[in-house]
């Protein structure tokens, strides 16, 4: 990182040991870029100072007051006589908007500074607190967090920065929070925020405990066909309410199916979905859960999620994929040509059922697929009612709700009274039902 800073015309600097260059609350214009020697970083806090790091030679600090444009969160005092390079905030615009090396060493940096265990002035995201690290991916990193006000638990989850320099990608990363804030059914993973900061963009989702059906698989090696069925119910029931929003997921693949500890099933990663009818250009998505007519760019439909759902089907009960992929080109060509393999070659022991479900959700052409997942279910609920794991398959949507605690004094009670009748007026106006409970 280091060896490209120079030529970006930043100017040198010397900073003698023992210099707080660098303080707590005040405006941050600069970062330094050490060259030579080492300084600490010190967050004050109610008053007690609390070390949080070392920097060397090839670090960069003042950096997140540049990305935030807040004041700077931290001091930094020289331990050693520093040589150092100023890099000015209209400097490092210039640089981040085209600079790969730097896009990737600043995801890393917003990264480290969340992952850590320092003082809460250094780990804030507007609202929310982050803590650790729980999921790496190629766009998006995802941290556990806490709404600070609520002290509710959340999963926050980070656009990587050279991918939010992608105008198509950075749509997409909006759209997966906008689509799925506006859906409510329990097998679908919740968004309750958005925040844009430090030059890239935040979802704020309902934090889930467990383990993605891929880990689980991992572990298992294939799931029993009692909780096989138990799923594929609950993944039809979130589609099909998605199915009838308008919206298809076209990512459905066992990373993005996420397994609570009460085996409830939760869809994540709508970060794709489009519209039904949609004509797919971007080829986008795992080649190994591809339906043909994705792969061909073709429209889509509610078809091209329940091939992808045959494909995890096949993958839970079998333990592995229904084709090699080695070669993806010759992958993609068996997705275009071949219909999904019988199940029970691999495991003869899966009831018809399952085996029926598998290779009519896996047919290449899409008019001899279940149309809808109304069909689908037809053929795998009698099953969860046999082996005891039968759920509401199609729940209808259960609105959601919100309690709000007030603490007033009895001399207050009038004025809280028409406070609450002009809030139910105008709630009612959104077709919101409010409910007064005074204790």
């Amino acid at each position: 990182m280091k060896s490209c800073w120079h030529s970006k015309g930043v100017s040198d600097k010397h900073i003698r040991a023992g210099d707080r260059f660098i303080r707590q609350g005040e405006p941050g214009d600069s970062a330094y870029i050490i060259q030579r020697g080492s300084c600490m970083v010190i967050v004050e806090k109610n008053g007690e100072f609390h070390p949080v790091g070392h920097r060397g030679e090839g670090d960069i600090v003042g950096v997140m007051s540049l990305l935030t444009g807040e004041p700077r969160a931290a001091h930094v005092e020289a331990e050693t006589d520093m040589e150092s390079w100023v890099l000015k905030k209209e400097q490092f615009n210039d640089i981040s908007t085209g600079d790969p090396e730097l896009l990737s060493f600043l995801t890393e940096l917003v990264a480290d500074r969340f992952d850590s265990k320092r003082p809460i002035a250094d780990r804030t995201i507007g609202k929310y607190l982050a803590t650790d690290i729980i999921g790496r991916g190629g766009f998006s990193l995802v941290y556990k967090g806490e709404h600070l006000g609520l002290t509710m638990p959340v999963a926050i989850k980070m656009m990587r920065h050279d991918m939010a320099m992608d105008a198509d990608f950075l749509a997409n990363f909006r759209n997966e929070a906008i689509t799925i804030a506006n859906l409510n059914h329990e097998n679908i993973v919740r968004v309750y925020d958005i925040e844009e900061r430090f030059r890239t963009v935040f979802i704020i989702m309902e934090y889930l405990e467990g383990e993605s059906l891929a880990d689980m698989l991992g572990r298992l090696k294939k799931i029993p066909p009692s909780l096989a069925v138990d799923y594929l119910v609950q993944i039809c029931a979130g589609l099909h309410y998605a199915h009838r929003q308008g919206i298809i997921h076209r990512y459905i693949n066992t990373k993005n199916l996420f397994v609570q500890h009460d085996d409830r099933v939760k869809i994540l990663d709508f970060g794709l979905a489009c519209p039904i009818g949609t004509e797919d250009f971007s080829s986008l998505g795992t080649v190994a859960y591809m339906a043909p007519e994705q792969i061909e760019s073709d429209p889509l439909d509610q078809r091209t999620d329940i091939y992808a759902l045959g494909i995890t089907a096949y993958e839970m009960l079998v333990g592995e994929r229904p084709f090699p992929e080695e070669d993806i080109q010759k992958l993609m060509e068996m997705h275009r040509t071949r219909d999904i393999p019988d199940p029970t070659r691999k495991n003869p022991d899966l009831p018809q059922a399952l085996r029926s479900f598998i290779t009519k959700a896996g047919r290449c052409d899409p008019q001899k697929r279940y149309q809808d997942l109304i069909q689908a279910l037809e053929e795998i609920q009698p099953l969860a009612s046999i082996s005891g794991t039968e759920r509401k398959s199609l729940s209808a949507e259960k609105p959601r709700q919100a309690a709000i605690r007030l603490s007033y004094e009895d001399n207050q009670q009038a004025e809280l009274k028409k406070l609450m009748e002009e809030f139910a007026a105008k709630a009612g106006e959104l077709g919101v039902t409010l409910e007064f409970v005074d204790k």
